[in-house]
């Protein structure tokens, strides 16, 4: 890996190889059969493919930026660690980018990266794979910097490929997709499939929209607003968690998008933060008027997530 790049761009351009390799993984779990599904809680669900998945991308970046904090969704999986699950090449294009200059330097200290496996492991379970992302984001301080977003299953009929890799830094740039505007004159809003309840509905509801699309996974959701086929994304409840928004947040952000929770106030992703986004999670489309959003949001559903 080319040492004179900045850490942020290794970091992410080691991540891109490693949600790849990850992605393998998962589509090698699932046709094996062997999911050896564990329930965590109410509708939180695990799978030895998000066991696995997380220890071929922990421990590739752990071993590349030993001083720098991952947080990964999953306990520690006593799974094998096979030598080609560890990942040591790079995105070379990646490793390419000029940064801002508040950028290049960063202290090892102040990184975090938080890790979603295999995000939307109930649709996983239910062989509605075109649901799952791999997520990987990148925070420095208490914003989110980088992100990547890796669909494994995603079909390039062009290419003949399985799986493509989104990928956007804040300030930098972006990849893997082209951005497109929602449709003028509608609100289309995407929003949980599995973790619905009255809050989420009362949310939904107060905002009027013309087509509500009902996916897993809060970075397939994202990539509906990256893509233009939604114009927000609307979650009133604490059941999403920081290494769900980190990746896509940051993705949104670097084709001028917004996630914030439902007072408009943006997530901090530090080391030491809590992990559950207890205030929801509302992330609006490039051109969207997020003040809108929040200023229609009954005040009832704002303070069921206190």
């Amino acid at each position: 890996m080319a040492q004179s790049a900045s850490l942020l761009t290794r970091i992410m351009a080691t991540s891109i190889s490693a949600t790849i390799r990850a992605g393998k993984i998962i589509r090698d779990v699932m046709s094996e059969g062997g999911l050896k599904i564990v329930e965590k809680g109410k509708n939180d669900l695990q799978t030895e493919a998000d066991r696995c998945a997380q220890k071929c991308i922990i421990t590739s970046l752990s071993r590349l930026f030993p001083n720098i904090t991952i947080i990964g969704e999953e306990e520690s999986s006593y799974c094998e660690i096979p030598s080609d699950w560890i990942v040591t090449e790079a995105d070379q294009d990646i490793l390419k980018l000029k940064l801002p200059v508040h950028l290049e330097n960063i202290d090892p200290k102040d990184v975090c990266v938080w890790v979603d496996p295999l995000d939307g492991t109930s649709e996983y379970t239910q062989g509605l794979v075109e649901h799952v992302t791999v997520l990987v984001g990148v925070a420095i301080g208490e914003r989110a910097i980088g992100g990547v977003i890796h669909q494994p299953y995603y079909k390039d009929n062009e290419k003949g490929t399985l799986g493509r890799t989104l990928w956007g830094i804040n300030g930098v740039g972006y990849g893997g997709f082209v951005p497109a505007s929602p449709p003028d004159g509608k609100r289309f809003i995407t929003t949980t499939r599995s973790h619905s309840d009255k809050n989420v509905k009362a949310a939904i509801d107060a905002l009027s929209p013309d087509k509500v699309i009902r996916v897993g996974g809060a970075g397939h959701k994202v990539i509906l607003l990256l893509e233009g086929e939604a114009h927000a994304y609307v979650f009133a409840s604490q059941g999403c968690k920081k290494w769900d928004t980190c990746a896509p947040e940051a993705v949104l952000h670097a084709i001028g998008g917004t996630l914030t929770d439902f007072y408009g106030e943006k997530y901090a992703y530090h080391a030491e933060t809590i992990h559950p986004n207890l205030r929801g999670v509302l992330a609006t489309a490039p051109g969207e008027a997020h003040q809108w959003y929040l200023n229609h949001i009954p005040e009832e559903v704002k303070q069921n997530l206190q």
